[in-house]
């Protein structure tokens, strides 16, 4: 087991992370203006599921693959950036709703939840982080390499989920006081598909 003084490290590590600019929380911020604290809630829950995934591909050498293999990263950037070009032609698509228009139906927690988990899964740069920045905290002497890699990413999830959630709240705050007026609310979702539209470049151009 990691001891509990390289634990700390690498949680503070982790919020601090966690807390830098970058797809994941641009995401949450995102989903959470455009569709309140619940929404961002459920969409954190659903990249931190995808956190897991990226946590066994480590602890069992999938993210290996990614790394040695070109056309998986492609594959999985490609399909990635395709997702997020999706969601902000829905975004721009819902314009503004009010009480008196045909309102677009509202996303369920599932569905916040699965476009957490595809939008982590299908990002090759956090499998490639993961293998990168986890080893650094693991030592073989002290027992199962997979088991301290499962450790580790328990603890970068659940620093995540404290920072996201927080960010969820923040946003989804805000978020709420402009969905009263039709204009504000158009400007949101305006807001909402340009960054899906930067996050999808962002990804599309990203490289090993």
């Amino acid at each position: 087991m990691i001891e509990s003084h390289t634990l700390f490290i690498f949680f503070s590590t982790a919020l601090l992370l966690a807390l830098s600019p970058g797809p994941d929380n641009l995401f949450v911020i995102a989903q959470s203006a455009q569709n309140g604290r619940k929404a961002g809630f459920a969409v954190t829950l659903g990249l931190c599921t995808g956190l897991v995934g990226h946590t066994l591909a480590v602890a069992f050498g999938l993210a290996a693959v990614v790394q040695a293999s070109a056309m998986a990263f492609m594959i999985l950037k490609t399909a990635g950036a395709l997702y997020l070009l999706y969601l902000a032609w829905q975004a721009w698509r819902a314009g503004a709703v009010n009480d008196q228009a045909a309102a677009v139906p509202a996303l369920s927690d599932l569905d916040l939840y699965r476009r957490g988990i595809i939008m982590n899964l299908t990002n090759p740069k956090v499998s490639l982080f993961f293998l990168a920045f986890l080893p650094q905290f693991a030592d073989p002497r002290h027992g199962s390499m997979a088991l301290q890699f499962l450790q580790l990413g328990a603890v970068f999830i659940f620093a995540t989920m404290i920072v996201f959630g927080g960010l969820s709240l923040a946003a989804g705050g805000l978020g709420d006081r402009f969905r009263r007026s039709p204009s504000s609310l158009q400007f949101i979702n305006r807001v909402a598909s340009a960054v899906f539209v930067g996050l999808a470049l962002k990804l599309a151009l990203s490289e090993r």
